[in-house]
């Protein structure tokens, strides 16, 4: 099975060097030759600076890393050349062409994978399954925390210049930090109504908003919060869920879940396989998207889950500007 990879960046390589870890081989790269990362690590292998070119060798799948802004301009015509595609998230900085790549898809004969790796996080799984078995009763608050130092992610290049810090490409707190709307609707079910406050509030020196507060109903009654950032230090990642029977929490330092009930009059610890770390997420994500493509096996996110966590995202920020409460 041949893989062409689009976009060379840090998460690119991750998906190079995890096919290669998992046994894939024949490996394609589609280079616009603008990136910042030394080539060392790219090895020898083959590489073409057209998309057509690349699409003219005949990939079975198309891994879709480039900045945000510019991930349809690859899909949609790998799409209708038949590809399978996993696109990182968010899957573009607007909804304009969404229907494009739907038809694209259905054209080709493809499946998708959106790039949501947290949907293959140990302990958000745990949460998964606790909350549709009612362990907690009826889940009434989410609440959601995550910040992060924008220049601390990639201190090889100038964090001003990467696509998370500039508008062109589809940057901006709340597009690149949108894994936490996902999983919002993946545990708590769709969303109703969206508000939210943004801005440049540190002093990044950057175009777009570095902190984001949102609101959101959910259609079942439940509420709950998202706070995104990027400016904390120490960074924090963490999710508490109260229902009506307890209480659930996961940070993302260690993957492990936590449920408190009252009956038990402590907390319940679910911790991640012994050795896991980090890539482990990553990895999980390539198998399944690997099997995906060979077996047809069901994309656990869809183009319809990357869509809605787009107009989600976009809501949030229409609502920043406005000042008005978005229904969804």
């Amino acid at each position: 099975m041949r893989f062409l990879i689009a976009g060379l960046g840090s998460i690119g390589r991750r998906h190079m060097r995890n096919l290669q870890q998992l046994g894939e081989t024949d490996i394609l790269l589609y280079r616009t030759l603008r990136g910042t990362l030394p080539e060392d690590d790219l090895g020898s292998l083959p590489a073409e600076t057209g998309l057509d070119a690349a699409l003219a060798a005949s990939p079975d799948a198309v891994i879709i890393s480039n900045p945000t802004a510019l991930h349809l301009e690859v899909a949609i015509p790998a799409a209708r050349a038949g590809c399978h595609l996993l696109i990182e998230k968010p899957i573009s900085h607007t909804l304009g062409r969404i229907g494009d790549l739907r038809t694209a898809l259905a054209e080709g004969g493809g499946r998708l994978l959106v790039g949501y790796h947290l949907r293959f996080d140990p302990g958000l799984q745990t949460i998964a399954g606790l909350l549709s078995e009612g362990a907690i009763g009826r889940a009434v608050s989410f609440r959601a925390h995550w910040g992060e130092y924008l220049p601390g992610w990639h201190p090889w290049e100038d964090y001003r210049q990467g696509y998370s810090a500039r508008a062109d490409l589809g940057g901006g707190v709340v597009l690149t930090l949108s894994h936490a709307l996902d999983y919002a609707r993946w545990l708590m079910g769709e969303v109703a109504n969206i508000w939210a406050f943004a801005g440049q509030l540190g002093d990044l020196d950057i175009q777009v908003e570095d902190t984001a507060e949102i609101g959101l109903q959910f259609d079942g009654g439940a509420a709950g919060t998202i706070h995104l950032d990027y400016l904390q230090q120490p960074p924090r990642h963490q999710l508490e869920i109260i229902g009506t029977q307890g209480t659930l929490q996961w940070d993302a330092s260690d993957s492990t879940a936590r449920m408190f009930r009252p009956e038990n009059g402590g907390w319940e610890a679910f911790p991640p396989p012994p050795g896991f770390e980090r890539n482990d997420l990553f990895l999980a994500e390539m198998e399944h998207f690997i099997e995906l493509v060979k077996s047809g096996t069901p994309s656990r996110c869809t183009l319809d889950d990357g869509a809605r966590a787009l107009e989600l995202s976009l809501a949030a920020l229409r609502s920043a500007e406005e000042g008005n409460l978005i229904n969804i």
